[in-house]
């Protein structure tokens, strides 16, 4: 098949080598002119993914439509809050037959929607079949030194879902399928906010009772919020539920893990974002989670917590107080 990745990042890059390991013939999209034109002249992505060698038969491109016209697939690795400005550069009439994957972890701001909705939202003349989404426990890091992982393939359409699996499925890469997108994409995006809750756990030096408790009932809270908004249940003790908590919780490659790390060791948002190269998708997600908790009535104590600690600069010491001091509740 014919497979564009949209977006040179350390997963794009992963997962275009994949992709060309399973055969397919693979372009790669990177928005920055100079840096495209330094992935064609290493064949290594020394930002975000360095060691890591890019098949001289991959096509890197900074041209959007040369890269989106006559695809079977185009993947979008591209970070949620900037997914809906590149698309907005693909023509309707070029993807009108492709299967679009999204692979960002995010809830866009303001609107409060998943990449697939958004995708929807913003291109509506094509069918939501054509959508499908890609998630689960995956640091590019290791999936790129084709280290044993599993993910899940997931759209409304069965045939979508199973069409995705069969493109990604190789000996190191298991990919299970499913229809729950809204449950697949929810569970990604809100365990990275978190994520960050643990990381906080870790640098502010409390133990691993805390972050075994910030854990469990993380994922319960956003079972709760999925289901509230039509989602499966038993799809967040999955791959892309608790699975996907689970490494980003406790992962040294979790970006999202090391800001909550940071600022549980008494830094300021600011200051660690700007040390960064990498997004991490929870600091926005969790203005997102926050919202959208609040739009379904749903409680969400962990989430609401980070998301203070994040943008009102309250005391991670006070806010780990504050949930352990709530009312009693039953589990």
């Amino acid at each position: 098949m014919k497979i564009s990745v949209l977006g040179a990042g350390g997963w794009g890059t992963t997962l275009a080598v994949l992709l060309h390991f399973n055969g397919h013939n693979v372009t790669l999209w990177e928005y920055k002119k100079s840096y495209a034109k330094l992935l064609n002249k290493k064949r290594e992505n020394p930002d975000y993914l360095p060691g890591i060698k890019i098949p001289d038969e991959i096509v890197i491109s900074y041209d959007i439509e040369e890269s989106t016209s006559n695809q079977n697939m185009i993947v979008l690795a591209v970070p949620s809050q900037f997914l809906r400005g590149v698309i907005k550069n693909v023509s309707p009439s070029d993807i009108k037959d492709t299967i679009l994957i999204s692979v960002a972890k995010g809830i866009e701001i303001n609107t409060l929607m998943t990449m697939s909705q958004m995708l929807k939202d913003e291109m509506p003349s094509i069918d939501e079949n054509q959508i499908g989404v890609l998630s689960g426990p995956s640091h590019a890091e290791e999936v790129s030194k084709r280290i044993p992982t599993a993910v899940v393939a997931s759209s409304k359409s069965h045939e979508i879902s199973r069409s995705i699996q069969a493109a990604f499925m190789t000996s190191y890469f298991r990919v299970y399928s499913s229809t729950d997108i809204l449950g697949v994409e929810l569970g990604g995006a809100l365990k990275n906010v978190i994520a960050i809750g643990a990381g906080i756990i870790d640098g502010a030096n409390f133990g691993d009772n805390t972050k075994a408790a910030i854990m469990t009932r993380g994922v319960a809270e956003i079972a709760r919020l999925g289901v509230s908004m039509g989602a499966y249940p038993e799809t967040f003790s999955g791959l892309s539920g608790m699975g996907d908590l689970i490494v980003t919780c406790m992962s040294r490659h979790s970006r999202n893990r090391y800001v909550g790390e940071q600022i549980g060791a008494g830094k300021k948002l600011k200051e660690v974002l700007k040390s960064m190269n990498m997004v991490a998708e929870g600091v926005e997600t969790s203005r997102s989670a926050s919202q959208l908790a609040e739009k379904n009535n749903v409680t969400t104590p962990i989430t609401n917590e980070v998301y203070k600690i994040l943008f009102e600069d309250k005391d991670p010491v006070k806010a780990t107080t504050d949930l352990m001091t709530r009312d009693m509740k039953t589990e």
